[in-house]
């Protein structure tokens, strides 16, 4: 299934796209995507129902985060070995974690920020993984086991906050709308291999990343495992997996950085597209 939600920005009703793709009202059976309702056992008895006779929704909606109250977003950073030397970073011996503000979620077509002060920032398109079930000190063959499903993330990055400001990442990572998710979460019944989704990203028309999961470093039962023996992932929680090279860090000669005016699209296999406005704020 795909999952969605849909309306105004803190008013989103949950909904889900049927084997056609007509987008329909899903109040009748959650209250909305959330915790417990993406246990496996609540999304199969789901798939059992007739889904076609859900009300279509009429128009085009905006589209926010298809997960609500998202309790945490864990991050792995340098995931990809292209993306650790256009950085000039060491391939991490181990995964590398940072976590980024909630209030940095935004949907996937909603406006990213560019704020004051802000000149340095970034894209990365990445894969994401919803939890489904609580992970704490999991093992990695048991670890699939625990996810709902997956989702298009774009890690906006301000590169400044994020290397040049002191401490860890997380401040260069979480000014809001940093963290577009969506457009929906594909249940893994649809993903048949998340370590073989291809992923791009343009800015402006121009084609900046291209890459495949099949490049991890670490795979998707390694992460979570990893994870879940420092935290707990609850249910609704986002794991990040990184981003692939061709982020405006690495480009040669010199950097590209975001500014007003520019647009970003991406883009995974299965996963939808997101398109993004740049604005400045005050």
């Amino acid at each position: 299934m795909k999952l969605v939600r849909y309306g105004v920005a803190g008013q989103e009703k949950p909904g889900l796209l049927d084997a056609q793709g007509v987008l329909r009202d899903a109040s009748a059976l959650v209250t909305d995507w959330s915790g417990a309702e993406l246990a496996t056992g609540k999304l199969a008895a789901l798939r059992s129902q007739n889904l076609q006779s859900l009300p279509a929704v009429a128009g085009e909606p905006r589209l926010g985060c298809p997960v609500a109250r998202v309790g945490k977003i864990v991050c792995v950073g340098l995931n990809y070995a292209d993306h650790a030397a256009e950085t000039g970073a060491a391939t991490p011996a181990e995964p590398v974690l940072f976590m980024k503000a909630v209030t940095a979620i935004s949907g996937p077509h909603d406006a990213l920020q560019i704020p004051p002060g802000a000149a340095k920032v970034d894209w990365e398109v990445e894969l994401g993984i919803v939890i489904g079930q609580r992970a704490t000190r999991v093992t990695e063959a048991d670890a699939l086991s625990h996810v709902a499903g997956y989702v298009l993330a774009n890690d906006v990055s301000e590169r400044g906050w994020q290397m040049e400001r002191g401490g860890t990442w997380d401040k260069g990572k979480s000014h809001d709308s940093f963290a577009p998710l969506g457009p929906w979460l594909v249940t893994v019944d649809e993903l048949a291999d998340p370590h073989n989704v291809a992923l791009w990203l343009e800015v402006n028309g121009q084609r900046m990343q291209n890459g495949n999961t099949r490049n991890f470093i670490f795979g998707v039962p390694q992460v979570i495992s990893y994870i879940s023996q420092f935290m707990t992932l609850e249910a609704g929680d986002v794991v990040l997996t990184g981003t692939p090279a061709g982020v405006g860090l690495g480009q040669k000669p010199a950097p590209v950085f975001l500014k007003p005016g520019d647009v970003v699209r991406l883009g995974a296999d299965g996963l939808g597209e997101q398109r993004q406005a740049c604005v400045a704020v005050t």
